[in-house]
């Protein structure tokens, strides 16, 4: 018996009661809770005690009222009032044995709902910059956007994935120039290389593939490229405005052939970082180009309906939003003085789209950094007629990598990250996937990399799917002695199966569906994770305790018919985290 089935049953009481307990209207939200202490039920609700005071009864009166008009079930042994208020539900023997068909029955479907069928869902996840290849941090927003889209497919709603790739921003620019400045070197030029270019490998590894496509083309003489500029860091100089002369300089000597090793770069690294991301099991839908809305007037549509609803103004040459009208700290630059259109301005036109593609809701997942992006964005779409609460973001915190008990550093490339591949390589898809979801997404992750890796109950990934290897080692003794699973005999024998071990994987098991609804309305797949290593804490002590292959036909059965839904259930939760189901280990 499931809690939404103890939840219909006192929804059908409280309907009875409505008109002589006087219920108030909206039923305030029913909570049923399972005890800790099997002493105090299967399954416990405060309901009297949140209606007592709003009815003006004694919260022992109500629960007694409740009781009375609950409807009978064969699977309730009896209830009780406990406390001030509480009522306690104990379940039949048999309630729970009937999860193990429904299981078996349903197979990959069991725990899936079509509750939300009809909703549509944009889900927009990890979006870095194509400036390089993805690092740890990027990492965790895949793995958690992955599993996320994943919950929400499972409880009915239309998922789909989207990666925003700002190609269009000054990012790539220094990236286009960066690699420029790496490729002339590779043509014999000596040079000095900005203090604010792009300083990892990665950037020799695309200049020397330019070099390969192009040779010697887009060679131009270093005295004109380097010629009265300003002065750069450490020399006394600014570094940002030094390398932005340099932008301009480059677009200057190379003419048309800079869009030829701007695309080039951006090519390269955003087929770098889809492979990185599909070699981790992430895909996407559709991957959204900046350069999609600046090459066309969907951007300047936007800011014409801001000016609409009377949201910008002008200001020493610059256009602005009245994004402090909305509740933002400060109004919102959407043309600069020069004419240029702001990062903001576009992100404002993308975030539209969403909308007027039909999406219900639009999800962004993004780092910390990006908290004071939440009120202007949602400022934005209020000023475009967008109901903000259709918006939502949820903001992912850092990641730590720890060796021997120290942070370290893993990468060999020279640059200031920890590459995804490096982390993937080292410790697993697996372990990567589980190790980032297993905490809320707004709690730091300190990931332990000799943890990950071990081969020990310790490893949460590892006890999980060594469940799932152990119940398959148990169906290949079974036929390794020359027996064999009859599945409807087993179904038939459940009442057999009367150990306190079983009783409660069958409660374990029985909680799956629940534990998903959950985990996808609050956008947290730790509860998967921590329902995981429960049922196989559950399992491991049921194998450790009981014989499986007993002489008792009846009861070898049924204690296999539960083994397999143990097995399913194991192999439902970690395809939702997109985590691999090892049949030996």
């Amino acid at each position: 018996m499931s809690k939404q089935q103890i939840e219909s049953l006192i929804q059908t009481a409280l309907q009875s009661l409505k008109a002589s307990l006087n219920l108030p209207e909206p039923m305030p939200k029913l909570v049923i809770e399972a005890p800790k202490d099997k002493q105090h039920g299967d399954f416990a609700t405060n309901i009297a005690l949140v209606l007592a005071k709003q009815v003006g009864q004694n919260p022992r009166q109500v629960a007694e009222a409740l009781i009375q008009v609950l409807p009978a079930s064969p699977l309730i042994s009896k209830t009780e009032i406990a406390g001030p208020g509480f009522i306690n539900f104990f379940l039949a023997p048999h309630a729970f044995s009937q999860v193990v068909p429904e299981i078996l029955t349903l197979k990959t479907q069991y725990g899936l709902s079509k509750n939300n069928q009809g909703k549509s869902i944009l889900l927009e996840f990890v979006s870095s910059n194509p400036t390089g290849p993805l690092h740890v941090g990027h990492g965790r927003h895949a793995a958690f956007g992955a599993v996320v889209g994943n919950l929400l497919e499972a409880v009915g709603y239309e998922v789909y994935r989207e990666y925003y790739v700002n190609d269009a921003g000054r990012q790539m620019d220094i990236v286009a120039v960066s690699v420029w400045l790496r490729y002339l070197e590779l043509e014999g030029d000596q040079l000095t290389f900005p203090a604010n270019g792009y300083q990892g490998s990665y950037v020799i590894d695309v200049a020397r593939q330019l070099q390969e496509k192009w040779g010697p083309e887009f060679c131009r003489p270093v005295a004109d490229l380097f010629h009265d500029l300003p002065p750069d860091e450490p020399q006394g100089g600014d570094k940002e405005v030094y390398i932005d002369a340099l932008v301009i300089r480059a677009k200057e000597l190379l003419k048309h052939r800079y869009k030829d090793v701007f695309d080039f770069a951006l090519k390269l690294l955003v087929a770098d970082m889809r492979n990185d991301l599909e070699e981790f099991g992430v895909v996407y839908d559709r991957w959204f180009a900046e350069s999609e809305l600046t090459t066309t007037d969907k951007v300047d549509k936007t800011i014409e309906l801001l000016r609409k609803g009377g949201q910008v103004y002008e200001r020493d040459g610059a256009l602005w939003f009245r994004s402090t009208d909305f509740d933002d700290e400060k109004d919102r630059v959407l043309v600069r003085a020069n004419g240029q259109r702001t990062y903001f301005a576009n992100d404002v036109a993308y975030h539209l789209s969403k909308f007027e593609r039909g999406f219900n809701t639009a999800i962004g997942i993004f780092g910390a950094d990006h908290h004071g992006y939440v009120p202007r964005m949602k400022a934005a779409m209020k000023a475009c007629g967008i109901d903000p609460a259709r918006l939502e973001y949820l903001i992912v915190q850092f990641v730590t990598l720890y060796r021997s008990g120290k942070q370290v550093q893993m990468s060999t490339r020279g640059g200031s990250f920890v590459p995804l591949r490096e982390l993937r390589a080292e410790v697993g898809n697996d372990a990567a996937r589980f190790f980032y979801v297993m905490r809320k997404f707004e709690q730091h992750v300190d990931f332990d990399l000799d943890l990950a890796k071990s081969h020990s109950s310790d490893n949460p990934v590892y006890y999980v799917q060594y469940a799932h290897a152990r119940i398959c080692s148990v169906f290949r003794q079974l036929s390794e002695r020359g027996m064999s699973y009859n599945e409807s005999q087993g179904l038939g024998q459940l009442l057999l199966l009367k150990e306190e071990r079983e009783s409660g994987l069958l409660a374990a098991l029985a909680r799956y569906p629940e534990v998903i609804r959950t985990a996808a309305e609050h956008y947290e797949p730790y509860f998967v994770t921590h329902y995981l290593r429960e049922l196989a804490t559950d399992f491991h002590a049921y194998y450790n305790s009981c014989q499986f292959l007993v002489e008792d036909e009846n009861l070898r059965q049924a204690r296999l018919a539960l083994a397999m839904a143990t097995r399913q259930v194991l192999a439902n939760g970690l395809g939702l985290l997109g985590v691999s189901t090892p049949e030996s280990m």
